[in-house]
C-alpha cells in the first residue's frame, strides 16, 4: 500500500518548500533539497561553483552542503561531468575549475514502467537522469489482470535488487487517472484499477516501504521533455503523444497543467473531424479514430513518403493559423526521448516527491543501507 501523504507532481506543494525554515536545522535541510535538485535537474553537468551561483549559496555554504549529500552517498564529486542525458551539457564554467556533483555510485534510484496495453517496459533512473532498461515483454495471451501480475513480480525482483536505493517507483499508464484509478484504460479488465496500490503492494516484501505513483503516459511524456527533451527551457508549450489514441499535455514553466480534476489533456477525443463513428470513451467522432493508431491502420493502403509527410504536415499547420501569426508561427517539434519519453516522466513523479527535506528525511545513513 502507499503511505499516507505520498503525492505526485500534480500537488504543486510537492516542489513547495514545506513551511519556513524556523531552526538551522530545517534551513540546512531545506539548502540540502535545492542543492540535490538543482545536480537532478542539470543532469549532473554542472560544476560546484555553477550550482552555488545559481542557487545563492555563499561558497562556504555550498562547501558544506556538497560534503554533507557526498558523506550520505547522495552524491559524488567528479573531475569533469559525466555523460549528459540529450539535451543537458551544460556551458563550460569561467575561472579555476571546481569539482562536479554527480550521481553517487549507491545513491537513489527510481524504477519506472511504461504500462501498455500490449507490452510493459521497467527501467532504472539515477540522479541524474541516466536511464537502464531492465525489462521489455509483451503481454502475449495474458489478461490485462494477468499481466499487471507479471509486472509485480518483476518489480519485485528489482526492487530486492536495489534494495534501499530505490526511493520510489513511477508508472506510466495508458490511461486517464482519477483518485488514483485508470478510468478510461485501453484494456476492460483495468477499468478502476488503482496500479499503484497493486505493484507497491509488499506481498512478503515488508522492507519495502517506498512509494509508488502513476500518472497518464501521455502527461509523463510530456514532462519528461520539458526536463529532459526537446521542450526543455520553454516557458509554454502543448505535448502531443500519439499512440494508441491521441493524448498530451498543457505544460507551463515545466510543469503540466492538470485542470480541474487532474486529467487534463485528452486531446484525441476532441471531435474535430466532424465524424459520427462511436468512440470508446462513450462521445462520437473523436479525433483519434481518424489520427490514432487504429485510424492510421485503416489509411496504411495509401501510405506516403516521410519527406512527403513532413512537408504535408507543416504545411496543414501553418494552414490553420491566423495570418497574423504565421511568419513566426509556434516551433513544430519531434520528440528528442521517443520511446523513453513516458518512461522518464514517471521517473520524474518519483524524483519530485523525494528531492524534499521530506524525502531526503526517508534516505538511510550509509550504515543502515541494505544494498
Amino acid at each position: 500500500m502507499r503511505p499516507a501523504g505520498d503525492r505526485a507532481w500534480h500537488d504543486r506543494s510537492v516542489r513547495k518548500d514545506e513551511g519556513a525554515a524556523t531552526t538551522s536545522a530545517e534551513l540546512r535541510a531545506h539548502n540540502l533539497a535545492r542543492l540535490l535538485r538543482a545536480v537532478h535537474d542539470g543532469g549532473g553537468q554542472l560544476t560546484r561553483a555553477q550550482l552555488t551561483r545559481q542557487l545563492s549559496l555563499a561558497r562556504g555554504t555550498a562547501t558544506v552542503l556538497v560534503r554533507d549529500l557526498a558523506g550520505r552517498q547522495l552524491i559524488e564529486e567528479l573531475s569533469s561531468p559525466a555523460d549528459a542525458p540529450a539535451g543537458l551539457k551544460a556551458p563550460r564554467a569561467r575561472g579555476r575549475p571546481t569539482g562536479v556533483p554527480s550521481a553517487h555510485p549507491q545513491g537513489p534510484v527510481a524504477l519506472a514502467i511504461d504500462l501498455r496495453d500490449d507490452s510493459f517496459t521497467m527501467a532504472a533512473f539515477e540522479l541524474t537522469g541516466r536511464c537502464t532498461v531492465l525489462d521489455r515483454q509483451e503481454r502475449e495471451a495474458v489478461s490485462g489482470t494477468g499481466m499487471l501480475a507479471g509486472v509485480a513480480a518483476r518489480l519485485k525482483g528489482h526492487r530486492r535488487r536495489f534494495g534501499d536505493r530505490v526511493v520510489g517507483v513511477g508508472v506510466a499508464v495508458p490511461s486517464p487517472v482519477s483518485a488514483g484509478q485508470m478510468v478510461q484504460p485501453t484494456l476492460p479488465d483495468w477499468q478502476d484499477v488503482d496500479v499503484a496500490d497493486i505493484l507497491g503492494a509488499n506481498d512478503g516484501d515488508e522492507g519495502f516501504t517506498a512509494p509508488v505513483l502513476a500518472g497518464n503516459d501521455a502527461t509523463l511524456a510530456g514532462l519528461a521533455e520539458a526536463r529532459r527533451g526537446v521542450l526543455r527551457g520553454v516557458s509554454v508549450a502543448l505535448h502531443l503523444h500519439a499512440a494508441t489514441g491521441i493524448g498530451g499535455v498543457l505544460l507551463s514553466g515545466g510543469l503540466p497543467v492538470p485542470g480541474a480534476h487532474g486529467s487534463a489533456g485528452e486531446f484525441g477525443h476532441m471531435p474535430l473531424t466532424g465524424g459520427t463513428e462511436p468512440c470508446r470513451c462513450g462521445s462520437v467522432g473523436c479525433w483519434e479514430l481518424d489520427a490514432g493508431a487504429r485510424g492510421l491502420l485503416r489509411a496504411v493502403s495509401q501510405p506516403e513518403e516521410g519527406d512527403r509527410m513532413v512537408r504535408a504536415e507543416q504545411a496543414g499547420y501553418l494552414a490553420t493559423l491566423m495570418r497574423f501569426r504565421r511568419p513566426e508561427p509556434p516551433a513544430l517539434l519531434p520528440s528528442t526521448l521517443g520511446g523513453l519519453g513516458a518512461l522518464t516522466g514517471a521517473s520524474e513523479l518519483v524524483f519530485d516527491a523525494f528531492l524534499t527535506p521530506r524525502g531526503l528525511g526517508t534516505w538511510p545513513a550509509p550504515e543502515e543501507k541494505t544494498a
